[in-house]
């Protein structure tokens, strides 16, 4: 059997290396996993570094007094966790307390949620960065600069978005740009331009287009 130091390893490395400790104070209160193995990784950039952060997490939630043990940044960090988590009812829980956030660690668990398919968790994060449409603002450079130095990452999450629509929610969203992902992405790009001075490309259809190729 590992040693929880030695299991919860994967986890740790979904943080900036100054969070260490804070990091350690989360897992302490985390239950055991369900899975020996983290399933789909993905490795973004954050501040110039790289983290590895679970595609999915396999782990009951602490109790509400361990959770309450915990600092203010490390129930963020708790939340980042488990908005990787396997019940998307617990997904959304944990995105509702991350997304007004500014901290570039949180960042690469919003994006990645743009890219999936609930489409509740979808409209949460839509209504949580609509300030991201003013540039100067700390959310609109975290946001930005994120995209920026992810450009492979944003590229999946774009064709992601519309493949989900494309698949389950044509019938509701007749056009792409009614979608909420379609505005999610469209504050994204408009927030990687303005980082990097020039248009970022656009993977959306644009309005009456095909979508073959799509699921």
């Amino acid at each position: 059997m590992q040693s929880p130091s030695v299991s919860n390893a994967p986890l740790a490395a979904a943080f900036p290396a100054e969070l260490a400790g804070d990091v350690q104070a989360v897992l302490a209160v985390m239950p055991a996993s369900r899975s020996e193995s983290l399933v789909d990784p993905f490795t973004v950039v954050v501040g110039g570094r790289q983290v590895t952060i679970p595609g999915r997490l396999y782990r009951d939630e602490p109790s509400a007094d361990a959770v309450a043990s915990l600092s203010a940044r490390q129930r963020q960090l708790l939340h980042c966790l488990y908005s990787r988590h396997c019940d998307g009812r617990v997904r959304q829980r944990h995105v509702e307390q991350l997304v007004t956030s500014a901290d570039p660690w949180v960042v690469p668990f919003v994006v990645q949620l743009v890219g999936e398919y609930v489409l509740e968790i979808l409209v949460v994060i839509r209504d949580g960065l609509r300030g991201l449409a003013a540039p100067g603002t700390p959310g609109h450079l975290a946001y930005g600069t994120f995209v920026a130095d992810n450009p492979a990452f944003f590229a999946r999450t774009q064709r992601r978005v519309v493949s989900y629509w494309s698949c389950y929610y044509r019938g509701a969203y007749t056009s792409f740009q009614g979608y909420p992902g379609s505005t999610l992405l469209d504050l994204l790009r408009s927030a990687a331009s303005d980082i990097t001075g020039r248009p970022w490309p656009t993977l959306a259809p644009s309005a009456g287009a095909r979508v073959d190729g799509y699921c």
